[in-house]
């Protein structure tokens, strides 16, 4: 074989050398870095433990005295390398620390898309009746329209059969008015929801927003067999302060039927979740001690019952002038008193991160394209609390056939991403929560976000969810859920 022969051949032609022993392949493999995510969110109780919430993940670890500080030297270090100690371990998994470089703002926007767009999920708010058996001082409501209309109740039903299999979630709440007024509409469409639900498997929640003095227990019954598991019901105190706010639309009082119908729920062995809206001014706020005393009596431990403060709002009302309203500040140290007095007697009590920590747990209903309000006329609407008052509230109406015909330019007003254009939402560490959107009418009216309620108060709300936390592992009741301590 010629020379040039020789050289034409390649090395990679050429019959491999036997091996001469054990082949080791090499690779390297840089050790990644974490920092610090921008959702997390921490603070310190009183007796030392920690709480840590990340508003991009969701998860919530409490930590004992004695980790703290470990925990603590993890997240302030600066960058930390791999491999991690157990407290790295577990922060990295639940989204505490992220890999060093990657945008977080780009992940918020596609988790936001994520929920935000989805179409297998439909929120129909159902006015049953816009118009009440009672006429509460503060109430906004102006009862024009009645009983939902056969030909609206219709098109739900079409609408919702029509959805059904390709939905993978329904959510179905009562409204009104009050509903159990119009209990012709809910007595012809529960059934249709809960049979929709069985056929084609989807996850349900059905609930009610009712004054409590219709639901007795023919009607509590039927309810609870239709899936409809879920009520808010309002006593704003003992009789002498609900029975002055909370009137019968003839004058007469209502807290003793009420009482008597929470009292035979209690009874049933059935699940079921009631929240007793508790409000507020400065006229009843004096006494609501006794109140919550009182209804500890009954309600006490039984993880059933919650109670919920609200500060009476001049919301739109004709008596809005004549309003004992609270000032922000009052408003604020009065629900504090109130769930700590809740829960040292064993109520159930809302409040802290605990239910609002997922992502997207402080957007409003109105914000979502898939939620909608459907009025006793078939108007539909976006905000409860502007109904048909409010020219852009709403959005188009339903057909008997169980077309939504939309109107897109006000459907916009409401859904857009409004987190886009206001950068102090972009960089807030709580974004994930509300995504810009905690109360949209704000925006649409007046050109101005409106912050969640946690932001403000996160701390407190933070170190309130610890001691709720303590006070229900003691007392049994499982009402807050912080993910177990990382370590120990």
């Amino acid at each position: 074989m010629s020379t040039s022969e020789v050289m034409a051949i390649s090395p990679l032609d050429r019959a491999p050398a036997a091996p001469q022993g054990p082949l080791t392949q090499l690779r390297y493999t840089p050790a990644r870095r974490w920092v610090p995510s921008r959702f997390n969110a921490r603070t310190v109780g009183a007796d030392g433990r920690m709480l840590l919430w990340n508003t991009f993940t969701g998860a919530m670890m409490e930590f004992l005295p004695e980790h703290r500080d470990a925990a603590l030297a993890v997240l302030t270090a600066g960058p930390v390398s791999e491999p991690f100690d157990p407290f790295g371990t577990h922060l990295a998994g639940r989204g505490f620390l992220v890999p060093e470089g990657v945008d977080e703002l780009a992940r918020f926007r596609t988790q936001f898309g994520r929920q935000q767009w989805r179409t297998d999920t439909l929120h129909l708010i159902l006015l049953a009746s816009e118009d009440c058996n009672f006429r509460c001082v503060y109430c906004y409501e102006k009862f024009r329209n009645g009983t939902m209309l056969p030909e609206v109740r219709q098109g739900v039903r079409t609408l919702v059969e029509q959805r059904a299999p390709k939905l993978g979630y329904l959510t179905i709440s009562w409204f009104g008015g009050e509903p159990l007024y119009g209990w012709e509409a809910i007595e012809e469409l529960a059934p249709v929801f809960d049979r929709a639900v069985r056929d084609h498997g989807l996850r349900f929640q059905h609930g009610m927003t009712t004054n409590g003095y219709l639901l007795n227990e023919e009607k509590a019954t039927k309810l609870l067999d239709w899936g409809c598991n879920r009520f808010q019901i309002t006593l704003d105190g003992l009789p002498q302060d609900h029975d002055c706010k909370r009137v019968g639309r003839d004058g007469s009082p209502t807290y003793a039927t009420i009482l008597d119908n929470l009292r035979a729920l209690r009874e049933r062995r059935t699940e079921f979740e009631v929240t007793v809206r508790v409000n507020y001014d400065q006229e009843n706020f004096v006494r609501l001690g006794p109140f919550l005393e009182a209804l500890s009596e009954d309600f006490a431990h039984d993880r059933r019952f919650r109670v919920r403060y609200r500060a009476i709002g001049q919301w739109g009302g004709d008596n809005d002038d004549r309003l004992a309203v609270c000032g922000m500040d009052e408003r604020r140290h009065v629900r504090d008193e109130l769930r700590d007095k809740a829960l040292g007697l064993g109520l159930g009590t809302e409040g802290g991160i605990d239910e609002v920590r997922t992502p997207g747990a402080q957007v409003c209903y109105a914000a979502r394209p898939y939620s909608f309000i459907v009025g006793a006329t078939g108007k539909l609407m976006k905000c409860t609390v502007a109904l048909d008052e409010m020219p852009e509230n709403v959005v188009g109406r339903i057909t008997p056939e169980g077309v939504m015909e939309l109107n897109d330019l006000n459907m916009t007003q409401w859904t857009a991403p409004h987190f886009e254009n206001d950068e102090l939402c972009k960089h807030c560490y709580v974004l994930p929560g509300c995504q810009g959107a905690a109360c949209p009418i704000t925006r649409i009216t007046e050109g101005k976000r409106t912050c969640c309620g946690v932001k403000p108060n996160l701390k407190s709300e933070m170190r309130f969810t610890l001691d709720a936390a303590a006070r229900a592992r003691a007392s049994g009741i499982a009402a807050l859920r912080p993910e177990p301590t990382a370590v120990g």
